[in-house]
Parts: structure tokens; C-alpha cells; sequence
């Protein structure tokens, strides 16, 4: 049995905070996961462009020390 004490518009007004609050959580929790699957995938998109970088400079140093081990075999009689 409910306490006559307190007024029925406050527990209305507790419950009903209650409810929404409970109805808006999957759809915070969505969002919060899409956010961090955005964010990760954001991240995977970084380190492979980061990646590509490295090996165009590691690339770019193996072709000019070829051409110069090409250039000196031709110096040589």
C-alpha cells in the first residue's frame, strides 16, 4: 500500500523520469557504439595511410641506392 504521505503528482513524476529514462538507453547505447566503431575505423584509416607513407620513403631510398649501384657497375671497365 502506498504511503498517504506522499503526494501522488511526485511519485507520478519520479516514475515517469524513471521510464523515459529507461526507454532512452538502447538508443544512447547505439549511438555511443556507433561513435566508437566510427572512431576505430577512423583510427584503422590513419595508421594505413600512415603505413604507405613509411614505405614510399623506404621505397624511395631502395631506388636511388639501386641507381647508384646501377651507376657504378657502368664505371667500372
Amino acid at each position: 500500500m502506498a504511503d498517504p504521505l506522499v503526494n501522488a503528482q511526485i511519485t507520478d513524476a519520479v516514475t515517469q523520469t524513471n521510464v523515459k529514462v529507461v526507454a532512452e538507453a538502447p538508443a544512447q547505447a547505439i549511438a555511443a557504439l556507433y561513435q566508437v566503431a566510427s572512431h576505430s575505423a577512423g583510427l584503422s584509416l590513419q595508421n594505413a595511410v600512415h603505413s604507405q607513407q613509411a614505405l614510399n620513403q623506404i621505397s624511395n631510398a631502395v631506388v636511388s641506392r639501386a641507381v647508384a649501384m646501377i651507376m657504378s657497375i657502368a664505371d667500372k671497365p
